[in-house]
């Protein structure tokens, strides 16, 4: 807070004191000439008077006693402004406090799963049900909570893997986070081709998901004519057979299970707008163990069989 508004608040906070003292001192006085609390001339049905009797003193005095204490109670705690408060208490330092206290808690219940290879977590039932835990309360808001993605987050209960799925990968992912981008492309095509480029780029790309591409580019001319845009610009990245590349992140294009719809149109604003994903980092958030726990469980999502059998069988 800057010293203007901790000036602001501090003038603010005296104000109201003030003004309440003053208040109570003011409207508990009588003064001369008042009429008296019996004489309001406010009479009801010839029998019910309003008097305008003061308060008791007992009950003034409380209420002074209100303001001392909230005098007292402000300079005790940081109630002024950037004024630290004769406790030197803050509200930061009771969070850490209580966080480090929690953490400990956490780091002890965890201990026992501490650098352990992922593929014997998937074995142990206590540790998945703890993974399967943190997953939903960290990873269901993009991921689902039965894993299984939606457009742009992707699908962690099949065997695509944009960033590889071995165990260990699975980790950094969790631990590091990824950021996959598809570069715009369609201020580039509009100089090869124009939309019809785009176009005939996003037939080919969708013919590369079919169960022979040699025939369907045989009989679509289209996605035929899009083959040379293709590999003048998208081979660096998703390889000469579009099968993509694990360590830049770079989508399997001949699968089924993509990422965004695969429809032409969707295609289309991929190559035109290009994609930028974004997986964000959790070491700080769960610590090692914890994300080897959930990156343990996401692996065994894929691999139920291997996580179901016993050491050495795998």
């Amino acid at each position: 807070m800057s010293n203007a508004w901790s000036l602001y608040v501090i003038v603010l906070v005296v104000l109201n004191i003030g003004g309440c003292a003053w208040l109570l001192w003011w409207t508990a006085r009588r003064r001369p000439g008042d009429p008296a609390p019996e004489e309001t001339s406010h009479v009801w049905d010839g029998d019910i008077t309003e008097y305008n009797k003061p308060l008791p003193r007992w009950w003034i005095n409380m209420f002074y006693l209100t303001i001392a204490f909230s005098i007292g109670y402000l300079a005790w705690y940081p109630g002024f402004g950037n004024f630290p408060g004769l406790s030197g208490w803050t509200s930061a330092a009771e969070h850490d406090a209580e966080k480090a206290r929690r953490d400990r808690q956490l780091e002890e219940t965890f201990a026992v799963y501490a650098g352990r290879p992922l593929e014997q977590l998937a074995q142990d039932p206590q540790a998945m049900e703890l993974g399967r835990s943190i997953f939903a309360n960290t990873c269901a808001a993009c991921h689902g909570s039965a894993a299984t993605g939606a457009p742009g987050y992707p699908n962690l209960t099949d065997d695509v893997w944009n960033w590889g799925g071995a165990p260990e990968r699975i980790l950094e992912t969790v631990l590091d986070g990824r950021e996959g981008i598809m570069p715009p492309l369609g201020n580039v095509l509009d100089g090869m081709g124009g939309d019809v480029a785009i176009t005939q780029t996003a037939a080919y790309v969708r013919a590369l998901r079919s169960d022979d591409i040699e025939a369907t580019l045989r009989n679509d001319y289209m996605a035929a004519r899009g083959k040379k845009y293709f590999d003048g610009l998208c081979v660096a990245c998703h390889g000469v057979d579009g099968k993509g590349n694990q360590e830049l992140g770079a989508p399997d294009l001949t699968v089924r299970e993509t990422l965004y719809p695969n429809t032409l149109d969707s295609i289309r604003t991929t190559i035109i707008e290009g994609r930028h994903g974004v997986m964000p980092a959790h070491r700080e958030l769960l610590g090692e163990t914890r994300s080897r726990l959930v990156a343990a469980y996401v692996w065994s999502l894929s691999n139920s069989g291997q996580a179901d059998s016993p050491p050495g069988r795998q």
